[in-house]
């Protein structure tokens, strides 16, 4: 098994707190699925959209990251799987997607 890590771009946020209750919900469930099937490594954590970057030769730190809020990530989950295809198939069940998110997933590089 390899490891892969699952970042959480864009979705539009509930729009009342009974919403966000439904998508959280969802977002357990589908979670608790995949670690009782062996596959999550960590949970994760979401991420809050505001930030510093630090950049270039001078590591000058500007606020950020000012991006489209299509591309903020805002968050991770760190999963197990055999290969790249398996992974990707797995994060088809993310409720990310019903909100207009994506699912950027990405192999771990053994060092």
């Amino acid at each position: 098994m390899s490891e892969f890590v699952y970042l959480y771009r864009g979705g539009e946020r509930p729009d009342s707190p009974q919403q966000g209750e439904q998508e959280m919900q969802k977002w357990v469930a589908w979670l608790k699925d995949l670690g009782e099937k062996g596959y999550i490594k960590d949970r994760g954590q979401p991420l809050d959209r505001t930030g510093k970057v630090v950049r270039g030769k001078q590591k000058i730190v500007t606020d950020g990251p000012y991006t489209e809020s299509k591309d903020i990530v805002g968050g991770y989950t760190l999963i197990q799987a055999k290969d790249l295809v398996q992974a990707a198939e797995l994060s088809k069940g993310c409720p990310i997607f019903d909100s207009g998110g994506l699912v950027e997933v990405r192999p771990v590089m053994e060092m």
